[in-house]
């Protein structure tokens, strides 16, 4: 499973221009699931993206997560994090979860997610979103949880 989180000031998610998301300073995160994904990857990817330390504590200094701030949530999934540009020019997305299993995959991720941080709102899964946002720092980190370890 991939993850990109970036810091920002707001966020939001529209379709067909109409907002159907939004959150105000915490964090975006773009998801991607790997075919062979598990709920242990999930638990990683919720764990790690509730837990970075990347917002500014008293000092300036990267220290607080987003649970310290009481920031909010917005996850849009996102299968081209899975795309192979290797060969040719065209994408290959042969390595992403097939799409029935990556929408159940999807739905029990936010769910659990939200379990554990109930400030979480969310795209519509392989809707052609509108995703806007303010980054701030800017802040943007990558994880893949075929590296937990």
């Amino acid at each position: 499973m991939r993850a990109i989180i970036q810091r920002v000031n707001s966020a939001s998610v529209a379709i067909e221009g109409k907002v159907v998301s939004s959150i105000g300073r915490g964090l975006l995160i773009l998801v991607g699931f790997h075919k062979e994904d598990t709920v242990t990857d999930s638990n990683y990817i919720i764990s790690k993206s509730t837990g970075l330390r990347i917002f500014g504590d008293s000092d300036g200094m990267m220290n607080l997560s987003v649970s310290d701030i009481g920031g909010e949530i917005l996850v849009v999934s996102q299968f081209t994090l899975y795309g192979d540009s290797r060969k040719g020019k065209r994408p290959s997305f042969s390595t992403s979860m097939a799409p029935a299993e990556a929408k159940l995959f999807y739905d029990d991720f936010i769910s659990r997610f939200r379990e554990n941080y109930p400030s979480l709102k969310s795209g519509v899964f392989a809707a052609d979103m509108e995703v806007s946002l303010v980054n701030s720092g800017p802040v943007t980190i990558m994880l893949d949880s075929s590296k937990m370890f």
